[in-house]
């Protein structure tokens, strides 16, 4: 019995050490200062206790579903060309549905060949329908197309997000989907405190691209549309902007409306200068990308192309020779813009634009305030709750007291090693943690009253009172972790705090009221004299 009892001392005696180390790590002393500053390394604060910003931005997902007609209007144009297929226009008639796409003009004897090639190509995420005498052949996004590209956009500038968050070094952000429309996203930024700045960073598209030119420059919008007999064919777009080769002035460009390089399509870029001191931007791009941009500039040299960012031509150049997978990109940049650029097509550009729904900032001296309050708060609830036990239940209480205190530190070693973060709602898991605590040894505790007032021993008390209290124990405690987990999993950065630290408490709850506090029990009936009553 006693071997056995030394070894669940050892045990429980290792298992503080371990979650102790959780805490503080190696420390740079053993200081007051030291151990505080080793404890806040491991322990990671939240928004609301270290300050920071605060954004919750809507992923315009309909700019997604229209730049994919967009280009698949361009790629159905380029399939019919290469099929030899006589065809007046592509174009999506109505601005209002951006999903539906038209051929038109397509002659009666070459109908069923359109037909044929639109629905092998297409038909995966396109509807078919038309190809009569009229024609017109018309093609509607699917539903379940539709849902799948904006599923994928909030995706994919959540990453994009994600990457330009850790560009900027910040540690420990929260970036995650938010509400039930699922075209919202979270952002908190624990440290930052330049809003402005950020928004500015995370929000910009970026959509830096590369389009053939078709006419230009012109100086005016008019003059544009007097060389196309002022009618902009559909395929085709008018941008303005400027190009060092001709002054840098503000002019106009016709350019193709599908692009020959986007901006996923870049794998790395960085800015520097060229040879005769102009800032430029030298990219790479992924293999594919390189490949197709290789073939377009081969078959097009002494044509030019244009660099637009952000629906503006930056600057117009000649191809001079096959392009594959490097290059540079030099136009009217100053250096902030293109360090800036440089930035973000390496982290990728986003899909679609974001609009601001909330955005807030929490100053450090409300996150020192709300930290300084919520630790005394919890110190004082455990000191209350420590003295209470001891009045009411005597010799016994020093036995709940031990195991609350193994409880909390076992709670505070899971955050260091797991990493998870501490919020002001997670303190107030703490604090209900301890609630729990003391709930589970009151229900033991009364369990043993009751068995002793029965006349049994010490000994046949403690062992009935723990048998008899361990259902109702593990009962509340499942139900309680199942409640938390559910806010876990739908909640936002704060509740899911809240439901970490009071899902982590529970567990070490379980282990601390049941095994702990039975140990404490054995080993001090164990040092009871004969007929000596248990003090509880």
């Amino acid at each position: 019995m006693n071997k056995n009892l030394n070894k669940k001392i050892a045990l429980i005696i290792a298992i503080l050490l371990i979650f102790i180390f959780g805490i503080f790590r190696v420390p740079s002393g053993l200081s007051g200062k030291a151990l505080l500053a080793a404890m806040g390394q491991n322990i990671h604060l939240g928004l609301d206790l270290r300050g920071g910003a605060h954004l919750i931005l809507q992923v315009v997902v309909s700019e997604a579903v229209s730049a994919e007609t967009d280009n698949t209007s361009g790629d159905i144009q380029q399939q019919l060309k290469t099929a030899n297929l006589t065809f007046s226009q592509v174009s999506k008639p109505d601005p209002n549905k951006p999903t539906v796409i038209q051929v038109q003009g397509v002659t009666p004897a070459q109908s069923g060949a359109v037909q044929s090639l639109l629905d092998s190509k297409y038909s995966t995420e396109y509807d078919l329908t038309g190809g009569g005498a009229d024609g017109t052949s018309t093609l509607t996004m699917k539903p379940t197309a539709v849902t799948a590209l904006e599923e994928k956009t909030v995706q994919q500038a959540i990453e994009t997000i994600r990457d330009r968050v850790d560009a900027l070094g910040v540690a420990e952000p929260v970036i995650q989907e938010y509400g039930l429309g699922k075209d919202q996203i979270l952002v908190e930024l624990p440290g930052v405190s330049d809003l402005d700045e950020v928004k500015k960073i995370l929000k910009e598209t970026a959509r830096l691209e590369i389009h053939a030119v078709v006419g230009g420059p012109f100086k005016d919008d008019q003059d544009a549309l007097a060389s196309v007999n002022g009618n902009l064919p559909p395929d085709e777009m008018m941008l303005h902007g400027s190009s060092t080769v001709t002054g840098g002035g503000d002019e106009v460009y016709i350019l193709r409306r599908k692009y020959e390089v986007g901006g996923s399509d870049f794998r790395s870029a960085d800015p520097g200068t060229d040879e005769n001191g102009r800032q430029d931007v030298h990219f790479t791009l992924t293999n594919d990308a390189g490949d197709k941009f290789y073939e377009y500039t081969s078959k097009n040299i002494n044509t030019a192309m244009a660099v637009v960012m952000n629906n503006r031509v930056k600057e117009v150049a000649n191809i001079q020779s096959g392009i594959r997978d490097s290059g540079q990109i030099v136009g009217s940049f100053s250096p902030d813009e293109v360090t800036a650029l440089s930035k973000l097509l390496r982290t990728g550009a986003l899909p679609a634009s974001l609009n601001e729904i909330e955005t807030r900032t929490v100053g450090a001296s409300l996150g020192a305030d709300s930290i300084r309050d919520g630790v005394r708060a919890a110190v004082a609830g455990v000191l209350v709750v420590m003295v209470f036990m001891l009045i009411y239940y005597r010799g016994s209480g020093i036995n709940a007291d031990l195991a609350l205190f193994l409880n909390l530190v076992i709670l505070l070693g899971f955050m260091g090693f797991s990493g998870a973060t501490l919020t002001l709602p997670g303190i107030a898991g703490v604090i209900l943690t301890i609630g729990m605590g003391v709930d589970s040894n009151v229900l033991i505790f009364e369990r043993i009253r009751e068995e002793v007032r029965a006349g049994k021993a010490p000994a046949a008390a403690v062992d009935q009172g723990f048998a008899h209290a361990w259902v109702t124990i593990v009962d509340t405690h499942v139900t309680t972790i199942v409640s938390a987990a559910i806010l876990f999993l739908l909640g936002t950065g704060p509740v899911k705090g809240f439901a970490t630290t009071l899902t982590f408490g529970l567990l070490a709850n379980l282990f601390t009221a049941v095994f702990v506090s039975r140990v404490i029990f054995d080993w001090h009936l164990g040092r009871l004299k004969p007929g000596e009553a248990v003090s509880i």
